[in-house]
């Protein structure tokens, strides 16, 4: 189950169990507060906490949960399920903050021209190509 915590640095850390080969792995990311991603993962966090609270059966003539079904459905909750290629990054990650060569393999990638650098740098050409185009498209479409 997700958690978060926010710190005074503007970081929120998002904590989420994954299931991998029976396995349960958690995997801790600290983001941005301002990000797409934390954005998202505290409106889901709002949604779970106000949704609680209106779920729990009152006295007043309210219909119960029956108590098999509710152990049911927090048993048979599933959890989301990690790829052998989203283990195998998550390990990588995890090996080069242990060993502290993060940045180390960021300037031998650099030098050489690496493949991701070489990937990088063609992903933002075809991006600011594709701009271009829309633009004259759309400057066409205005006449």
């Amino acid at each position: 189950k997700p958690q978060e915590k926010t710190k005074d640095s503007g970081k929120v850390t998002i904590t989420k169990t994954f299931d991998f080969a029976g396995e349960e792995i958690k995997v801790t990311k600290e983001v941005d507060s301002n990000s797409k991603e934390a954005k998202s993962f505290l409106k889901q966090q709002e949604k779970l906490q106000s949704a609680a609270p209106a779920s729990l059966p009152t006295v007043s003539g309210v219909k119960r949960p029956s108590g098999m079904s509710s152990l049911l459905g927090k048993i048979g909750a599933k959890k989301q399920k990690m790829s052998t290629l989203e283990k195998s990054k998550l390990d990588w990650e995890s090996f080069k903050e242990e060993e502290g060569i993060v940045e180390e393999l960021a300037i031998h990638n650099r030098g050489k021209d690496g493949y991701i650098e070489r990937k990088a740098f063609l992903e933002r050409v075809d991006h600011r190509q594709f701009e271009i185009e829309r633009d004259i498209r759309l400057s066409r479409m205005k006449p």
